[in-house]
């Protein structure tokens, strides 16, 4: 296989950790955990897992001898740069408890468990993979693991391994799904342990012990660059308005990363229009009047950037796409046998009165595009709804009527873009690089400690890699109760934005005269040699965050 100069270059980076997990380690347990909401109902869900406390590695001078253990692997739901080394880290920290012990790779996801599909991670393997992107060692998928059948299907072929530890790298979906298996597994005493990683360029799987989902900083660093160039070119042609959605599922925090990271005209933040109660006109009105600003100071152009979860945060949107979501979930095969061209006119019909109006406001081809099939978790799939060409059309529309009143005379171009596949797969930064493989290091030492039901927890990562902070803190402390497919199921909340966070704040204080000026920053392509202030840098989100 033809390797490029950065991949051999890359294969022999050696990841930095925290101190901790370079030699013997012994545990610390802090309180005692409780879940973030709905504690009666979560705990009568979990008995076995619920209100364990929390754990921090220190280093021991006492060696322990542990027995071989057999681990399994399962990369969950989209890609995310770094999760080749979550394994690599992994399968050396088993190797280190013992040279015996054994790591195999469920393939394309969860589903693999259930199909008894998987292939055994040897040394020659892992090598090939160290530092690289995607999740091409074993694939990903995103099948759900919910039912007492695939739990007790995937059982069968860990006895049959004699697996002894699962560790579920994935995001918030998946990480519910992991401490649900966790809980399954601690009931019937299958003497199988369950450990989530938290993974998703999203950066929605977040708290005060989670600072941060692997994968984001690299993602943000990737459409940093790649915005960076368009505003260049913006700068240079000064003649489009360019209309850049960012993938991130329901939160905004890569359109905020990068908006810190590039300095763009305009940020649209979903958790702002939805707190401020936002229409999708007055929306579409403060971006023309942004422009007409500008125009007026002779500058026709500018970058807007939109959060790709956008259209649901919208008050008036979020409950048309509710009831639809609820409708769908119950009346999927009978809305599938109409016929297309009447089928915008049945949901209309099936609708209430205020959201089949709201619905049938939209512009056809994103109606029809919120009738798409549903994601696995019974949602609609917001990424391919158009919201850079709805806002562009729409802006185009206002400011033509603002021209016919006499408040706007200049010329309006728009360019439009969509930014997602291109940063899940990335090469990791050396950010990602060195947390995830410390998150994999983490997650054997809590396999080692005969731990399940934990999420492998690495903090203080704005500090050089030695000083991180290495544990894990329990799944059920993370969940809450929340309406899923029409009934109520327990959940890792996601973490949203904070309008009263710093990095907001930052944005907030900022945002003025960016949209007025030319204040365009151009970070540049990821580094990976050279000085740590250019190489090693976190995220501006988590140096706000910690007020660094």
């Amino acid at each position: 296989m033809t390797k490029s100069a950065l991949q051999v270059a890359r294969a022999a980076y050696k990841p930095k950790m925290p101190k901790a997990l370079y030699g013997n380690v012994k545990i610390e347990e802090g309180a005692p955990t409780q879940s973030v909401a709905n504690q009666d109902e979560v705990k009568k869900l979990f008995p076995n897992t619920y209100g364990m406390p929390t754990l921090r590695f220190v280093e021991s001078s006492e060696k322990v001898n542990l027995p071989a253990i057999n681990v399994g692997v399962i990369l969950s739901g989209g890609q995310a740069p770094g999760g080749h080394n979550v394994i690599a880290g992994i399968f050396d920290g088993i190797k280190n408890l013992n040279a015996g012990s054994k790591v195999y790779g469920f393939l394309m996801g969860p589903g693999g468990l259930v199909d008894h599909k998987y292939q055994e991670l040897t040394a020659d393997i892992i090598d090939e993979y160290r530092n690289t992107g995607g999740f091409d060692m074993i694939g990903s998928g995103r099948t759900k693991l919910e039912t007492k059948e695939q739990f007790d299907k995937g059982l069968e072929i860990l006895k049959k391994l004699d697996i002894k530890a699962l560790v579920i790298i994935g995001g918030d979906d998946s990480n519910t799904n992991a401490c649900v298996l966790a809980e399954y597994y601690a009931a019937i005493n299958a003497g199988v342990q369950v450990i989530g990683c938290p993974k998703t360029i999203d950066g929605d799987l977040k708290n005060e012990m989670i600072e941060t989902s692997f994968g984001f900083d690299t993602a943000c660093k990737v459409y940093s660059e790649v915005i960076g160039n368009i505003e260049r070119d913006c700068n240079s042609a000064r003649k489009y308005w360019h209309f850049i959605k960012l993938m991130g599922r329901s939160a905004s925090h890569i359109a905020l990363e990068c908006a810190l990271q590039v300095q763009p005209n305009i940020c649209l933040i979903s958790e702002e229009v939805e707190a401020k109660k936002l229409s999708l006109d007055d929306i579409v009105t403060d971006i023309a009047n942004a422009v007409a600003k500008r125009a007026a100071n002779g500058n026709n152009f500018g970058t807007v950037l939109i959060p790709e979860g956008l259209i649901e945060f919208i008050p008036a949107m979020k409950a048309l796409i509710a009831e639809l979501n609820d409708y769908l979930a119950h009346h999927q095969e009978e809305f599938n046998a109409v016929p297309k061209a009447e089928q915008l006119a049945y949901i209309k019909k099936n609708l209430s009165a205020e959201n089949a109006a709201v619905f049938a406001s939209l512009p056809e081809g994103v109606a029809r595009q919120l009738t798409l099939d549903r994601d696995p978790h019974g949602n609609v799939q917001v990424s391919l709804i158009e919201t850079e060409k709805l806002l562009a059309e729409m802006v185009g529309n206002k400011l033509a009527e603002m021209k016919k009143a006499g408040q706007y005379n200049g010329k309006f171009a728009s360019q439009v873009h969509f930014f997602g596949y291109e940063g899940r797969c990335a090469a990791p930064s050396n950010y990602d690089a060195d947390y995830c493989y410390s998150l994999g290091y983490t997650a054997s030492v809590l396999i080692g400690a005969g731990k399940t039901g934990y999420m492998s927890s690495v903090r203080n990562t704005t500090a050089p890699a030695a000083e991180w902070v290495a544990g894990g803190i329990p799944i059920t402390m993370m969940m809450n109760m929340e309406r899923r497919h029409g009934e109520m199921k327990p959940v890792i909340r996601k973490a949203l934005v904070e309008l009263d966070g710093a990095p907001f704040k930052y944005f907030a204080a900022n945002r003025d005269k960016w949209a007025v000026g030319t204040e365009y920053v151009y970070p540049g392509p990821i580094q990976y040699f050279g000085p740590t202030e250019v190489c090693d840098q976190p995220t501006i989100t988590l140096k706000l965050e910690q007020g660094k």
